[in-house]
């Protein structure tokens, strides 16, 4: 899968990514045809109804993230947040990650216990750039044979450092050995973000999340040539509770669902996703 990931985001290609928090969310968007999942930290705390503030258990997220790959055939892209400690913790769970069958990992340079970086007022320390390179190179041997795509994540700009200072610490994490950058903005508008791409020399490429700057589309990104993964980082589960709220809002307000109920999927298309008939195949080859 590392292989598969890497031609997509070779020069001159963008891979679009969609996160997913569990196997169903994956395979809704693995149909819709996005290129890879992102197996989002975010998204699975929500899930399970707590903040995004490293409280879910590295196996938590493991053993979840295990099960999407086992259902896709896309690429998954793995977000272990800050590595879950220091160099020898990263080593461990990277490892973990790899023999799960994850194409890539993303670390993040902030310290832990770390807050979601769109959260206002929320704590965006960073950690020292040597430390975090020794993070990135602890994460480069664990991967081994499975050669991982591994993804270093600056935090400069949600910290408000500024460019220069992600710049910085983005080479730096280059030289240790990271195959891709991700960096990331709470601004409302794409500017720092394309200036940072246009700053950028290096051949590194970079990954963006644009959450916070939705107008920055696919089209646009592949002018600035240098970007070759979009991640679109909590959508599957904004879009469930979106569609949830409505549904049952209108089944308390009609007492029944004698009206939702022509609006929503089928119970067969749920077997559909549930891969039913195939089980049933097996059932005739097998059961004696």
């Amino acid at each position: 899968m590392a292989n598969k990931l890497r031609d997509l985001v070779a020069p001159g290609k963008l891979a679009s990514v969609m996160s997913a928090h569990n196997p169903l969310s994956a395979r809704l968007a693995e149909l819709a045809g996005f290129d890879g999942i992102w197996a989002s930290g975010f998204e699975l705390s929500a899930a399970y109804g707590v903040p995004d503030a490293s409280l879910l258990s590295f196996t938590q997220h493991l053993d979840m993230t295990r099960a999407i790959v086992e259902r896709i055939s896309a690429p998954v892209i793995a977000d272990l947040d800050t590595g879950y400690g220091n160099a020898v913790n990263v080593m461990h769970v990277v490892g973990a990650y790899a023999r799960a069958g994850v194409a890539a990992v993303v670390i993040e340079d902030k310290t832990f216990p770390k807050d979601t970086s769109l959260l206002a007022g929320g704590r965006q320390d960073l950690v020292r750039v040597e430390e975090f390179q020794g993070k990135i190179a602890a994460a480069c041997t664990a991967s081994g044979e499975h050669d991982l795509v591994v993804i270093a994540r600056t935090e400069a700009l949600i910290a408000d450092l500024g460019i220069e200072e992600a710049l910085r610490r983005a080479h730096a994490y280059a030289e240790a050995g990271a195959d891709m950058i991700l960096v990331h903005s709470k601004r409302k508008t794409p500017d720092e973000i394309v200036e940072f791409a246009r700053c950028w020399q290096s051949e590194t490429r970079l990954v963006v999340v644009p959450t916070a700057y939705p107008d920055l589309t696919e089209a646009r990104i592949r002018e600035l040539g240098n970007i070759g993964m979009v991640i679109y980082g909590n959508h599957a589960v904004r879009a469930a509770v979106t569609a949830m709220r409505q549904v049952f809002a209108e089944i308390r307000a009609d007492g029944g669902i004698h009206n939702i109920d022509k609006r929503i999927v089928s119970v067969e298309e749920i077997f559909e996703l549930q891969r039913v008939a195939e089980m049933k195949r097996l059932e005739q080859k097998y059961l004696r």
